[in-house]
């Protein structure tokens, strides 16, 4: 997840004019939402679903590179970054979406599913559970 955080956070930085914000929020059914938005161009609506597709970068990116207004250190990046976010995502059963933002630009958000483990008792570790009453604590000699 470190990397995805990563990514997000260094696409926004990539397309922010000034400002990037992260939140995150778990839902009342357990799912965790984590959004990075930035003050930048934002991403068209027909480009939403295609900028987590490999090596796609979009119009915008590319000039930002070619001295038209863009940063010249900007190395424009190999438009794998979202890619990655949504590949792993995925593997934890998440989505990764991209809507309009609060601040202007786009705004990325990464759903994730309850964790199991945390919200049913019979899948919890032992190792991490309090001991009842009565019994053991670890490190105690009886």
């Amino acid at each position: 997840m470190g990397r995805v955080v990563r990514n997000l956070g260094d696409n926004a930085a990539r397309h922010a004019r000034s400002e990037i914000a992260f939140d995150l929020a778990e839902q009342p059914d357990g799912r965790v939402v984590l959004g990075v938005e930035d003050d930048g161009p934002g991403v068209p609506p027909e480009d939403r679903e295609r900028v987590f597709e490999r090596f796609v970068r979009l119009d915008e990116a590319r000039s930002r590179r070619s001295g038209d207004g863009g940063d010249a250190d900007d190395a424009g990046g190999s438009g794998l970054g979202l890619a990655i976010v949504a590949e792993l995502v995925a593997a934890h059963d998440g989505t990764a979406t991209v809507t309009d933002g609060r601040l202007g630009g786009a705004r990325f958000e990464v759903t994730l599913p309850p964790d199991p483990a945390l919200r049913d008792p019979a899948l919890r570790d032992p190792a991490l559970q309090a001991p009842g009453p009565g019994a053991p604590r670890p490190g105690h000699r009886s």
